[in-house]
Parts: structure tokens; sequence; C-alpha cells
């Protein structure tokens, strides 16, 4: 409405504008209030000849006069005011047509203003509503992501459990491809073998055939030597009867020996002293078999054998096993000493070792045979042991031989271990497990002192003869040697 009023200000003001002081008419129209402002006759000054009338103006004209009279002031007075009030009125009308167009347009304002409140609290309902949808919908999303993540978090589980399957799948499919490989070469490996066996059987029904025909050849032999054994029997009692006339004959030739000892007094002949087999073979003796030796330091004799054959002869034998009539699995005095008789299985003996070994430097040869008669050695340039005060301990260098590309005696420095005194390096007490006498360190890949096992067999023995890096673990010895030589021969 505070426009409305300054419209009427507006009026009023222009109607000032037109005279001050003047006659005003006031038409009072809803809420507003219009103010004309009329001209006045009275405030004019007219000519002497102007008269004032009431009489009502006519729209008529006044009666003619003549065509050379001037209008007078009046007239002219009039004029000018019908012009202004025509004027006036012509801005009466546009005022009241602009005011009820403000009037509507307020009443339209109005409206709007009403719907546009109403607008407004629907608006404010609707964001109301729509704040606790979207706090829902906030919450649901939250439950989502939440969910989300879980399932995300078993998903990555999921995929690693299938990564590692996988893995493991791929594995497998990689070890079945190797033993597929390796059953393949099995395959090939048999069917070579069994290719192999069939020409070995063979070859073996050929020698059997000839062993028929050698045993017939010998049958005719062996009947062909009874016959000569007949004779022979007749020659063996001519024989006989000659043995019992040299007798005779020695007899008497005694007799006469003494009858010369009594005689003259006897020339004592000085014997020679060997320290081993080999200043026997360089004295000219060349045959294997049982001597005597005088040990260095010791004024006992001692029986050895001598192997005159093997690399040139000279070799002293300190242990020997090839039929397992011997028990080597003994205490510790026994293999100080010594056991066993020299011309069969036998152990020589440590403190007997120990001279030797010391008085000079000696060569060791280990000399082995399976149960299919292969042989195989290993030879140590330099080796000694040490006396009972040091466990007789190990020493030997130089490894060389067939028996394994790698020696099978424990390292230099083990000490030597019987049943009853344990000196190995390990708490399992090697020499009861593993049986005899040996130089066993952590048991270690070799022992020649265990249990002699004859025949061939496929089972691993712990307890039996071993040396490791020859055929392994089930290897089966038939005959083992142990055997010194000087350096210097």
């Amino acid at each position: 409405m505070g426009w409305l009023l300054c419209l009427c200000y507006l009026a009023a003001a222009v109607a000032v504008a037109i005279g001050s002081e003047r006659r005003q008419h006031q038409v009072q129209h809803g809420p507003c209030r219009y103010t004309f402002i009329l001209p006045e006759v009275e405030q004019c000054r007219p000519a002497g000849d102007f008269q004032v009338t009431n009489s009502l103006q006519r729209d008529s004209p006044s009666a003619p006069e003549s065509p050379n009279a001037e209008p007078t002031w009046q007239e002219r007075k009039l004029e000018t005011l019908e012009s202004a009030t025509e004027n006036n009125t012509q801005w009466l009308q546009k005022l009241e047509s602009y005011i009820q167009e403000n009037v509507r347009s307020e009443m339209e304002r109005n409206v709007i203003h009403t719907q546009t409140a109403t607008m407004l609290e629907i608006g404010t309902n609707l964001l109301s509503q729509s704040a606790e949808n979207t706090r829902k919908l906030t919450d649901v999303e939250t439950q989502v992501l939440n969910q989300t993540s879980r399932l995300e978090i078993q998903l990555l589980e999921y995929s690693l459990s299938t990564n590692r399957l996988e893995k493991q799948l791929i594995e497998q499919t990689q070890e079945v491809s190797r033993l597929n490989d390796k059953n393949s070469y099995l395959e090939q490996r048999f069917a070579a073998m069994e290719a192999k066996h069939s020409r070995e059987l063979q070859a073996i029904q050929q020698e059997k055939q000839q062993l028929l025909e050698l045993l017939d050849r010998q049958n005719h032999l062996v009947s062909l030597l009874e016959g000569e054994l007949a004779s022979s029997t007749l020659n063996s009692t001519l024989l006989q009867q000659q043995q019992a006339t040299l007798t005779d004959t020695v007899q008497q030739l005694l007799a006469m020996v003494t009858h010369c000892n009594d005689i003259s007094p006897p020339v004592e002949k000085e014997m020679l002293k060997f320290r081993d087999c080999a200043e026997i073979l360089k004295s000219g003796v060349t045959e294997s078999g049982i001597y005597s030796i005088h040990l260095p330091n010791s004024t006992q004799k001692t029986k050895v054998y001598c192997d005159m054959k093997t690399k040139g002869g000279g070799w002293t034998v300190f242990q020997h096993r090839y039929d397992g009539s011997v028990n080597f699995n003994l205490g510790w005095n026994d293999y100080k000493l010594g056991f066993g008789d020299p011309s069969g299985e036998h152990w020589l003996g440590n403190d007997a070792i120990y001279l030797l070994t010391t008085s000079k430097d000696y060569t060791l040869r280990v000399h082995l045979k399976d149960a299919e008669g292969q042989e195989a050695y290993s030879q140590y340039d330099h080796f000694y042991i040490d006396g009972e005060d040091k466990k007789y301990s190990l020493h030997a260098s130089g490894f060389s031989g067939t028996a394994g590309r790698t020696s099978s005696l424990t390292h230099s420095g083990t000490l030597f271990s019987t049943k009853d005194q344990d000196n190995d390096q390990c708490s399992c007490k090697c020499a009861q497990m593993a049986t005899g006498g040996w130089w066993f360190e952590a048991c270690g890949p070799s022992n020649l002192n265990g249990i002699y096992y004859s025949g061939s067999s496929n089972v691993i023995r712990y307890n039996s003869i071993k040396w490791y890096y020859w055929k392994g673990p089930s290897w089966m010895a038939t005959m083992t040697t142990m055997m010194i030589r000087p350096v210097d021969f």
C-alpha cells in the first residue's frame, strides 16, 4: 500500500504545481483520496468592460461578432482554462487508469505473496521430508557400504584362497608331470632291463648248454681219472714201502748227527729279524703266507700274514674277513691285543698297528669284494694311528682308488670306539648300534668290522660291513682286507 500513497502524494504535488492557494476539490476513491485544483476567476483582473456572470456556459458558440473584432482577454483566458482543464482531465483519467492497474497489480501481488508463502511452506515441508529421506538414505547407504566392504573383504579372501589353490594345483600339476616323466623314464629303463635280462637269459642258457657239454666231458675225464686212481693206488703202496725205507735211513742219519754234535760244540747262527713283510720280500721270499716279524720297540715275535702278490707285494695285513667265522663285536682290550688267526679272519691289534705305523711312513690299502665278485680298492698314501693314550686316533691322507669317488674313511683325528668304550661324537653310541670296533666319528660312512652277512640282499642293515661311497648302504661284502706297506718301498 505504500506505493499507492506515494502516487496520491504525487497527484497532489502536480495539482499544487498548477496553482497554489487555489480552491481544491477532493474525491475519495477507496483507500485513496484525489485532490483537484480548479481555476478561480476572482483573482483575475479583467479589463474594464469585463462582467462577471453566473449564467451557465453553453457549448454553443456565442453570437458571431464581426470578423475583424479581436478576442477579449477573458476569452483568451477562458480558452486557456478550458485547455488546461482538458489537459488535467486527461491526466486524471490516465492517473485513475494507472491507479486501477496498480491496485490490480497489488492484489495480484498479494495473491502471489500468499501463494509464495504457501509454496515456501510446502517447500519447507518438502525440504524437511527430503532431509529425513536423505538421512534415511545416508543410513541405508552406510549399511550398504559396510555390507559392500565386508563382501569385498570376503571376495579378497576368496581371491587369495583361490590363488593359493591355483598355486597348489600348478605345483601338483608339475609334480604329476615330473612323476609322468619319471614313470616314462622308469618304463624305458624297465624295457631296457627286460631286453638286457632276455639277452642275459639267452647267454645263461647258452652257458648252461656249454656247461652241460663240459660236464659230459668232465664225467668222461672222471672215469679216466678213476682208472688212473686205481693205478695210483698201486703206486702208493710202492711209495709207502719206499717211505718206510727212507724213514729208517733218516733215523740212522739223525743218530749220526747226534753223535757228531756230541763230538764238536754247536755253532750259533744269528737269525735274521724282519720288521714288516716288505723286508721279508726284499730278503728273497716271494710267497704269500704267515711270517714272524719283530715289532719296533718290542722283543716279542708277532705272526702276520704277508701279501706278496698285490701291486708288487710286501703288504702286512692287519685286518682280513671273508666268511664271518670270527666275531668282531668285541671289547676294547680285544682290539688292543688283536684276535683271530692270521691265516683266516683276524684283527692284528691296535698296539701292533701303532708300533708299526709310527716307526716309519706307511701306505694303507683297503681291498674290497662284493657278492657279485666285483673288486675295488681304496689307497691312502700316508697312514698311521696314535697310541692308546690318544684312543688310537686315525690319520690318513692322499686318497685314491676305485672304491668310490671320495673317501669312505672318516676324517683324520677320529678316535677308535668299541662297545665298551664310546669315543665317537654321537650320543647314539655308534659302536653299539653298528657293532664292532672302528673309527666311527658320528657313526660315519664306513665300518669294515661290522656283522658279516653272507649272500646278496636288498635289505639295508645298519650294523653290517659298510664302505658307503663305493656301492651305498645296501652293499654286501664278501671279503675285506686292510694292509700296509712302507711309503719308500
